[in-house]
């Protein structure tokens, strides 16, 4: 019987064996790619001079529900971080053996958000409802831009003698950094044209206020949601969660609950024990931005006792700002990745967005229990050193 989770060791040989094994399990085989040629890295990096390699392991079997990832998967992760891949794994196997992880795509959404200023403050009002009035003409000239990102509403926010007016688009299969910022680029110009000539006056603008909080941690993304918004849950057995993680689901939920005034103490935006190192590791694996850890690390995670033994664990993660293609997804190895998770064409950017929220569940999940049965720094000193 092939085994579920991958085989140990640390020598060339068992770096072998997990090759097979992944191979075995999904069908894919994931050679060693050579380095793309220089040639291929414009609009990924300026300046190139080299490779500088990042281990890379796999984690699973990740079993998933989802409204659009559904199934077994196994999960790539790059990180210099010991334990993390072990980790990752005892959750995907303890919500694996409890019938996986439930999901769902809340909304796609990303925005840019330019800032207007007026020397004379009645026309800011006056440029407020030619904005509303316009919107048609700017969706069509923003839209002009990209043949998949659509603006769905521009959002205004007036201050004294200025006003932010946040382009919400949504971006597909791309992350939409860029998209956003093109689209809306060529909007600010149509407006700075046919509004100076209508109506006369001075103002100027600039593209970005970081109203929007790209690459920032806020309140504003943490209620509003920035990118992909997913919402995870696992209902864990009590006799697993004895068996492996060596607890039980009352001394999970009392613990969280003794830990949680911690974080508002810290002034932590969400509440969460490590969101950013799932995200970290899954998005150099998959060619995301990994700035955006800043801004797409801020879920809040939940325990609650059921059926007297049980536990349900919940992670609600308003922001995850990632696509399947443009940018690094186009890297070899990270298509590779990309593929062997059966994340491309159609929804893959939504598909990717479920894994990644499944993951960090799994992955906060495990690190409750060590935290709660205090053998965090035994793991680090047998895994993570």
């Amino acid at each position: 019987m092939l085994r579920i989770r991958p085989p140990g060791g640390y020598t060339k040989q068992d770096t072998q064996k997990r090759k097979e094994w992944l191979a075995e399990r999904t069908g894919f085989k994931l050679n060693d790619t050579h380095p793309d040629e220089p040639e291929n890295l414009k609009g990924i990096i300026e300046n190139h001079i080299g490779y500088m390699p990042i281990p890379m392991a796999v984690a699973g079997p990740l079993r998933i529900q989802g409204t659009y990832a559904q199934g077994e998967y196994y999960i790539p992760l790059c990180t210099l971080e010991g334990t993390l891949s072990m980790s990752m794994t005892r959750g995907f196997y303890l919500t694996h053996q409890s019938n996986g992880i439930r999901t769902q795509h809340i909304k796609q959404e990303l925005s840019r958000s330019p800032i207007f200023i007026f020397q004379d403050f009645d026309k800011r009002g006056v440029f407020s409802k030619w904005v509303t009035a316009n919107h048609a003409e700017l969706k069509r000239i923003a839209e002009s831009t990209t043949g998949h990102g659509k603006l769905l509403r521009i959002d205004q926010y007036p201050n004294h003698n200025s006003i932010i007016l946040d382009f919400v688009y949504y971006t597909a299969e791309a992350a939409g950094q860029n998209m956003t910022t093109f689209a809306t680029h060529e909007a600010c110009r149509f407006i700075r044209e046919q509004f100076a000539s209508s109506h006369g006056g001075q103002f100027k603008y600039f593209i970005e206020s970081n109203f929007n909080a790209d690459k920032n941690p806020t309140h504003r993304t943490l209620v509003h949601g920035r990118g992909h918004h997913v919402i995870a849950s696992a209902l864990v057995s009590g006799k697993l969660l004895r068996r492996i993680l060596r607890t039980n689901a009352a001394e999970m939920v009392e613990g969280w609950s003794q830990v949680s005034p911690a974080f508002q103490m810290a002034g932590v935006l969400g509440n969460n024990m490590h969101v950013a190192n799932a995200l970290t590791a899954l998005y150099l694996a998959t060619g995301q931005d990994a700035a955006c850890v800043a801004e797409n690390s801020i879920g809040i995670v939940s325990y609650e006792l059921r059926n007297k033994e049980d536990l349900l664990v919940l992670l609600s993660m308003p922001s995850i700002t990632v696509g399947t293609v443009g940018g690094g997804t186009r890297l070899k190895q990270q298509r590779a990745n990309l593929e062997m998770l059966g994340c491309t064409g159609k929804d893959s950017s939504k598909k990717l967005a479920e894994i990644i929220c499944a993951s960090a569940l799994a992955l906060e999940l495990s690190l409750a229990g060590a935290i709660g049965t205090d053998e965090f720094a035994q793991s680090h000193a047998d895994y993570g050193r």
